[in-house]
């Protein structure tokens, strides 16, 4: 089924970037990422609770929507979730936006309203479609 993940136990490796060390920079990660039929980019960033983007990660998903803007419509999107059980599973689609940065305006925004990431998404290709 498309969004499954396929290998629970690979899925739970974690990934150590410690040895990619360049300067004061370390690679990130992306929760997720999607390409949408060639029209736009949308990156998603999930969070437990009140945890924050750190800065350098910050700083990379400004860069990487500001870069890729000039090819296609992006946002990236800060949710976060409350799921204290390490074993059970984060429901994305229905995580709480806290902020998101949108190409066009070049600036973090935070919701006027509660809305999932799934809302939020289907909005921004809305607009996308021109509909």
């Amino acid at each position: 089924m498309r969004g499954e993940i396929e290998n629970i136990k690979r899925k739970q490796q974690i990934n150590n970037f410690r040895g990619l060390l360049y300067g004061k920079i370390t690679p990130t990660d992306v929760d997720g990422l999607i390409e949408y039929k060639n029209k736009a980019w949308v990156l998603i960033e999930v969070k437990y609770l009140e945890n924050t983007l750190p800065f350098g990660q910050r700083l990379a998903f400004e860069r990487l929507i500001n870069d890729v803007s000039q090819k296609k419509q992006a946002i990236a999107i800060v949710a976060e979730h409350s799921v204290h059980n390490t074993e059970q599973d984060i429901m994305v689609d229905g995580c709480r936006v806290r902020e998101y940065y949108l190409s066009d305006k070049k600036r973090w925004m935070e919701p006027k309203q509660e809305i999932t990431v799934k809302h939020l998404i289907d909005k921004f290709l809305y607009t996308v479609n021109g509909e």
